[in-house]
Parts: structure tokens; sequence; C-alpha cells
């Protein structure tokens, strides 16, 4: 019987970085500083996303946001929330590297207020300027394969399709489409928007993505550091699950006991 996989020998590789969660989580929507602080440590999670046109990173004063997120623990993330055309997020983030915070980026382009959805042709438009700049870029965008496949063709290291709407909860509203894109991608693919609680992270996961970054499902729980917890513990689980690999779906019963050699 094979032993469980650890985080540390199944790490999750992006570009050049290695990560042993495969949880990314965010930071907005807190109500201080110390939740926050407190929701990260429960997550286990490496990768902390933070929007740079929200978020002051230069007040590093005690008790900042800034202060916790460069205290050297957590590999930021910076993103483009709030951008709406590609020289909007190319900007952006030229100012995370400016400001010493940009070994990946989050490019998110959007394209309607309403829906949050993305602008697919301004998000692949700033990915090739970020790609031939430097930047390791991961893209936020629709659950599209085709679209997928054309941010992976211009260099992005990661593609992250949304399960639904951005702070919705909805969950995954459409696991055909994120097998089509996991059976071509050849980068990892980390689902982003739409998790709602424990068990649609765990779907993800059992699907075979290799990551899921989450905002909204942590931050307005009723008990975030908790649910930071459940978050962590089903990534864990769902990757597992993957791993092993499910047992066929049948449409009739089938007998857990051998039918042969039955006592008359």
């Amino acid at each position: 019987m094979s032993a469980p996989a650890d985080e540390a020998s199944d790490p999750l590789i992006v570009g050049t970085h290695r990560f042993r969660s495969r949880l990314f989580v965010g930071t907005g929507k807190y109500k201080d500083v110390a939740e926050t602080s407190a929701a990260l440590e429960a997550s286990g999670a490496e990768v902390v996303t933070v929007a740079l046109r929200r978020i002051n990173l230069t007040d590093r004063s005690e008790g900042s946001l800034g202060k916790l997120l460069l205290s050297g623990r957590y590999t930021l993330l910076p993103n483009t929330a709030g951008c709406y055309t590609a020289d909007e997020a190319v900007r952006t983030l030229r100012l995370a590297h400016e400001l010493g915070v940009a070994a990946l980026v989050k490019l998110e382009v959007i394209g309607d207020p309403k829906t949050l959805y993305p602008d697919n042709e301004q998000t692949i438009e700033a990915a090739k300027i970020l790609v031939k700049e430097g930047f390791t870029v991961l893209p936020y965008c629709i659950d599209d394969p085709i679209i997928c496949r054309k941010l992976e063709d211009v260099g992005c290291a990661a593609v992250m399709p949304l399960a639904a709407p951005i702070g919705s909860g909805l969950g995954i509203r459409n696991p055909h489409n994120l097998r089509i894109i996991l059976e071509h991608a050849k980068v990892p693919v980390i689902v982003d928007a739409g998790v709602g609680t424990a068990s649609d992270a765990a779907i993800a996961m059992e699907l075979g993505c290799h990551g899921v970054l989450l905002n909204t499902a942590i931050a307005q729980a009723r008990d975030p550091v908790l649910m930071a917890h459940a978050m962590r513990e089903a990534i864990s689980a769902g990757r597992r699950a993957f791993r092993a690999g499910r047992m066929p779906k049948r449409s009739y019963a089938n007998a857990s006991s051998p039918e042969s050699g039955l006592i008359e």
C-alpha cells in the first residue's frame, strides 16, 4: 500500500518556483489585519495575492497589512484587480516590479464591471508584453480551453480559469471545460474565483487541477480562520484522491463481497 504523499514530496511547480501548498489565498474583505494574519496562518498557504491598486504596500508600519505581507513568510502574488485595459494592467505590474514584489504576478483584466468576467483579448495582449519583459505571469481567464491554450502559447507560467464569477461562491460550474483544459495544458491549471466552501476546492483538486486561488470563501465565512483550515484540508484531500484514482462510476450495483464460494 502506498504511503500518503505529503506536500513536500508532491510540490507545485510554477515557472522556477516550487511550493508545498497548492492553496493560494487573497487578502481582501477581512475585518482587520489580525484576522487576515490568523486566516493566512491557518490556510498553510505560501502564495498570497494582493491587489496593488487597493492596498498600500509602502505602509510597513507596525500592525499594517504591508508589514504582514512583506515579512518574508509569503511569496506575494501582486494582482491587477480593478484594471480594465491591457495598458492599465501592464503599468500596475511594472509598479510591482519597482516595489520588488513581482517574482510572480497575477494578470487580471476585467471586461465587465457587473460580472467581473475577464476581457480575453486585453488579457492576451497584456500577457504578451509582460512575458516579453520577463514577468512570470499567471492570468485569470474564462474557463475556455482555447483562451487557456493561447495564454500558454504566449508564455504564461500557468493558467487560472474561473470556477464561477468572482466572489459568487457558486463553486465549480463547468467541470467539463476544466477537464478539457487539463487534458491539453502543459502548465499548471489553478482554479481562480467562485469557490464557496471546502467541497468546491476538493472537487477542483479531484478533477486534477494543480491548485486553487480563493479569497471571499474564507474572508466572508462566519469563522474565517476555521474555514481557512478547512480549505487547507480540502486541497490536501482532493489532491490525494486525484492521485489515488477514483473508482469507476457504474449504472448498477456491484457487490462489495465476492460472489464466488458462497456458503450454501
